[in-house]
Order: structure tokens, then C-alpha cells, then sequence
């Protein structure tokens, strides 16, 4: 079986904010825990509804959720960066989002295109 991708990348990125959202929940931030665990799990789940498309345009439709919870999930993550709520690292959370919302953006074109 062929490997997919965005398939992966959002998965473990969603894994990954579901760890940061917990930490912000510790800290009793509620509200930005919800929003980044809400977009940042959207992604994955659009993706992978998308792989079962019925047609084009479902798939089309699918990934363009997914692209556009991606973006709203990046900027959650450089509005935690930038208020210093929460002090790690955000640097590949932020680099990781960006790449999926390039994949995202590629796959759209291509599928556009056909």
C-alpha cells in the first residue's frame, strides 16, 4: 500500500497539538485549548474523509477544509508563541503547519487542474 503523506503529516500533527493542548488545559487556558484542539484535528479528519471522496468534487471540497483549519491551526499556534501563555518551543509546530497547508495547497491545485 502506498504511503500517504498528508495522510501522516496531519495525523501526527494533531497528536502532537493534542499534547499542547493538554499542557494549556493544566495551565487552566481553556478557551485557546479548545480552538487549537478543534483546527488542529479538523485537518486529519477532512483528509481522511477525502480519501474516501465519492467524487471530485467532495474530495476537492474535503481537502479544502482541511487547508483552511490548517491555516486557522497555524494561527493559533503563533498567537501561543507570541503571548508567551504557554513557554516551549513552537518553532516545528509553526514549520509543521506551514508544510501541511503547502501539501494541502498542492493537492488542491492538481486536483483543480484535472
Amino acid at each position: 500500500m502506498k504511503k500517504n503523506i498528508i495522510v501522516e503529516k496531519s495525523y501526527h500533527f494533531a497528536l502532537e497539538m493534542t499534547r499542547v493542548s493538554k499542557k494549556l488545559k493544566d495551565k487552566k487556558e481553556f478557551h485557546l485549548s479548545s480552538q487549537l484542539m478543534r483546527s488542529s484535528t479538523s485537518i486529519g479528519a477532512n483528509v481522511r474523509e477525502a480519501t474516501a471522496a465519492q467524487t471530485k468534487r467532495d474530495f476537492i471540497a474535503k481537502m479544502s477544509i482541511a487547508s483552511k483549519e490548517a491555516r486557522e491551526a497555524n494561527y493559533w499556534i503563533q498567537l501561543l508563541k507570541d503571548s508567551k501563555i504557554l513557554e516551549i518551543d513552537y518553532t516545528d509546530h509553526i514549520k509543521e503547519s506551514e508544510e501541511i497547508v503547502k501539501i494541502l495547497t498542492a493537492i488542491l491545485k492538481t486536483a483543480k487542474s484535472k
